[in-house]
Order: structure tokens, then sequence, then C-alpha cells
């Protein structure tokens, strides 16, 4: 009979926080729950929540991200984990942090429901509780490199969107500004977008052209990614 040695050892637990970031059409906005338990009672977080025996932190990510906030079918990606041992006051706990990407208007009405969470201007969000501003940071530079290789836009805007909506995403997302005819020119040249015959009246009088992502040479560029120099 062989005997294990695991009782010997330390009980760490393992929390999941997910960097839930939305854009609005014009800036990128993160999902905040405002703490209900000490420490750091009554201040700004991210979601977050502890992994249970039966899970993977894939399913415990969706599992967290469905309570917080009722969304389903979210697009997620695991950044990084953090481990200082004394990142969190109230325990030894180690935490692998997901970014997630939807569409503010598909998923306001859901989202309103759940309190007390908040949306925040990237730029303008509160001091977070322990080191979860770090785990922005983190997401925010993975993001930037997903966004030079691989498309972005599918999970952050409506299914019909203007030209001027994709760029100002990119820009957002860049935090800098981007050169309209180069960046038409560029996606065009992804052979990603299907232009309608609709257009947004919203802006102007004469309108702008509504396009929709190819969904299937979107996902094989995902798959493929590119080389997106702006």
């Amino acid at each position: 009979m062989i005997l294990n040695n695991y009782n010997k050892e330390d009980k760490i637990l393992l929390a999941v926080d997910c960097i839930i970031f939305g854009f609005d059409k014009e800036q990128l906005k993160i999902l905040l729950v405002k703490r209900d338990f000490e420490p750091e009672k009554g201040n700004w977080s991210l979601m977050g929540g502890f992994l249970k025996k039966e899970e993977d932190l894939d399913k415990a990510a969706i599992r967290i991200l469905n309570h917080l906030t009722g969304l389903n079918n979210i697009y997620m990606e695991q950044v990084y984990s953090f481990s200082k041992v004394d990142r969190d006051p109230a325990e030894r706990t180690i935490s692998v942090i997901y970014y997630a990407l939807i569409d503010i208007a598909s998923h306001n009405k859901e989202l309103l429901k759940q309190n007390p969470i908040h949306w925040f201007n990237l730029k303008d969000a509160p001091k977070l509780i322990f080191d979860h501003n770090r785990m922005v940071e983190r997401a925010m530079s993975r993001l930037r490199k997903r966004a030079l290789n691989k498309p972005i836009g599918f999970e952050l805007l409506p299914e019909k969107f203007t030209m001027r909506q994709l760029q100002k995403l990119y820009e957002a997302i860049l935090d800098r500004k981007l050169d309209k005819r180069n960046f038409i020119n560029k996606f065009n040249s992804l052979d990603i977008l299907i232009k309608l015959d609709e257009k947004d009246m919203s802006s102007s009088k004469k309108g702008a052209f509504l396009f929709q992502f190819n969904e299937k040479k979107y996902n094989l560029k995902v798959q493929e990614g590119f080389n997106f120099k702006l």
C-alpha cells in the first residue's frame, strides 16, 4: 500500500478573480463590485470567489461570473496567477485571474438586476482592494497584445457596428489615436468584415454604413493569428 503525505502539506485557498471589460461604443469600461464583507468592506473589487473541490478553474470562473452578474456564454481567457504570501490579509490565498469581454448594450438589462455592481470608465476606475489594480494592469497588457495578433470586437461590439465604432474600440484598448485611413485599410485587408446596405443615421445626416463580422473568417483569424501593426 502506497501512503501519501498530502495531509502533512499546507492547505492554501485558491481564488478566481474575473476582470470584466465592456465597450459602450465610445469607451472601454470595467465592471466592479462593492465588497460587502471584511477586510476592505465597502471598497471596490473585481468579481471573485473560491475554487470548489469538484471544479476546474474554467468552471469556477464561469460559475463566479454567472453568480455575480447573471451572465452566461461569455468569452473568458485565463491570464495570470498572483501568489504573494501577504496579498490577502484574511488568509493565505492564491488568485488566478481571467478577463471577460462583453458588449454592454446587449447585457446591461441582466447586469442592472445585480447589486451592488457598477460600470466605470477604465481610466476613471476607483482604487481596488488588495492587488486587484495590478491584476487589471496585467489583463490590459494581455488584451493589448491580443488586439495586435488576433481580431478583437466580436465579443465587445453589437452585432452591427460602424467602422468608427470599431476604430474607437481599438483606440480604447491600445490607448492611443489611430489614423483613420490606415486603420480602415488594415482592417479591410483581414477580410473578416461584411459591409451591409444599412446605415447608422444617428451620427450625421449622411449616415455611416454598418458592418458585421464574418464569424467563420473571424474565428479562423483567431486561430491563425496575424501581425496587425497600427
